[in-house]
């Protein structure tokens, strides 16, 4: 049965191109719209949909603000569509973390494609069974005390991986090893993320530039758009922005930071691959592990698509496979300096 959906945004034309889009998905079918909560609230009750589309922006009430009712009073997966410009990335980031299933931008004039890869995130939201009612994350100071290693650290993330990586990040001290971290979102979202992880962990997180050195109490995401995250220089680990084709259908693509990550460390490293839709990262986990690195996937039930994760396992990537609430722990304990010195 294709995944219904209630497309809400204020704009007629907006709708009806998200709507277009949608049904040109056999998969997917829009059974309803709305232009504002009200509508929204009224057409949510009578249709029962599978999924709901949500604007940010929209008069009376604001999308965050509905959202957050819709978590409390009746959790159903939410895809937030939203401007691409800083203050709609910082709205769509609240929103994730208030429980939004994922989130899209809305198209620029001339995008060969709108909206994407929409409708595969609609059929995974439908399949979904996990509904987050988690609230904003405030700042955590990590209680233990931990001496760093000489491991670096990857990860890998998509769908959901906003909540999960503020989850492992917050476990982090401040005197982390170096992480180098690729999520699937777009550059505006990349930026304004790398900001709120700023803000709430202990460690210092920015977004990714070319030659950037990996450093003690670092952690660097790689900038959504243009190019794919890499590490190099075995001497003098740097980060690297390379130019290349979508890798899995991913621009940055987890494969590319693992397996730059498993020539350049080796069994020196940690590598982590969390949430998401399809299978970025598996492989180059793999090759990661046959390189001699520790590796980590996040499990089924904490997962708020089971979609890398299980892939990664499957094919033998994942060495140890823990809920999400352990899983920043579990990394502190694989890269912390060994009592005879360090590793």
């Amino acid at each position: 049965m294709p995944a219904r959906v209630l497309v809400v945004d204020d704009s007629p034309t907006m709708r009806g191109l998200i709507t277009a889009v949608l049904n040109s998905d056999p998969d997917v079918s829009v059974v309803g719209q709305a232009g504002d909560a009200m509508e929204a609230r009224a057409a949510i009750k009578e249709l029962n949909p599978d999924v709901v589309t949500l604007d940010v922006e929209m008069p009376n009430m604001n999308g965050l603000e509905f959202l957050d009712k819709i978590m409390r009073l009746r959790p159903m997966p939410v895809i937030m569509v939203s401007a691409m410009t800083h203050h709609g990335a910082n709205a769509t980031l609240a929103a994730l973390e208030i429980g939004a299933f994922d989130c899209v931008g809305k198209p620029a004039p001339g995008d060969a494609r709108p909206f994407g890869d929409l409708a595969d995130k609609v059929k995974a939201a439908a399949r979904s069974t996990l509904r987050r009612t988690s609230a904003p994350a405030a700042i955590v100071t990590p209680a233990t005390e931990y001496k760093v290693g000489r491991k670096v650290v990857a990860i890998g993330s998509s769908t959901g991986g906003v909540e999960a990586l503020i989850t492992v990040l917050q476990n982090f001290p401040k005197n982390c090893p170096p992480t180098v971290i690729t999520q699937h979102m777009p550059s505006t979202f990349t930026k304004s993320f790398a900001e709120r992880l700023n803000r709430i962990c202990a460690p210092v997180v920015q977004e990714a530039t070319d030659g950037a050195r990996l450093e003690i109490g670092k952690i660097y995401l790689a900038p959504g758009g243009e190019r794919h995250l890499q590490v190099a220089n075995p001497s003098a680990p740097v980060c690297r922005l390379v130019e290349r084709d979508p890798v899995n259908g991913h621009r940055p693509s987890v494969d590319v930071l693992f397996d730059s990550v498993a020539e350049l460390a080796g069994r020196n490293a940690v590598g982590v691959i969390l949430t998401g839709m399809g299978r970025d990262g598996a492989s180059g986990l793999l090759r990661m592990r046959q390189a001699g690195a520790r590796t980590v996937g996040q499990n089924e039930k904490t997962c708020v698509v089971y979609g890398m994760p299980r892939v990664a396992y499957e094919i033998g990537a994942v060495e140890t496979q823990l809920p999400l609430s352990s899983i920043g722990e579990e990394v502190l304990k694989l890269t912390a300096a060994r009592k005879e010195g360090t590793e």
